[in-house]
């Protein structure tokens, strides 16, 4: 039903979120952080049908437990630099497209045939590292 009057609609800016963490799963502080196919955060792999979040604000050890017995922060709605795959690097020729997500802390240029999921886009390249937001 459409609005009548004012309505106080609740808001939150989605920079930091608290996410449950996948079973089994350890995410360390700075980690790149995925969603698995159930919604939960988990250290970034190579794999497919994983979400890109962001980057962990925290260690969280969720090794010993369920899907959802521990929460880690995530950080998103920036950029992040992660590490360049040697083999697949991400060059100039990448710039504003999409990167792939290897493990919790590298990108690479290509899905590895298919292998990989996507890690958002590359906004920058250092001598270090990849800038994906």
């Amino acid at each position: 039903m459409p609005l009548t009057q004012d309505r106080n609609t609740h808001q939150r800016d989605g920079e930091m979120l608290s996410l449950s963490v996948a079973a089994g799963a350890v995410i360390y502080a700075g980690a790149l952080v995925v969603l698995n196919a159930s919604g939960m955060a988990a250290p970034g792999s190579t794999a497919t049908g994983l979400t890109y979040v962001g980057r962990a604000d925290e260690s969280v050890d969720n090794s010993a437990g369920a899907d959802g017995d521990a929460t880690v922060t995530v950080r998103r709605k920036t950029a992040f630099k992660w590490k360049n795959q040697t083999g697949d690097l991400v060059t100039e020729a990448g710039l504003l497209k999409t990167c792939y997500i290897v493990d919790d802390e590298t990108v690479a240029a290509t899905d590895g045939t298919g292998t990989r999921s996507a890690a958002g886009t590359v906004i920058g390249i250092d001598s270090d590292g990849v800038w994906v937001e």
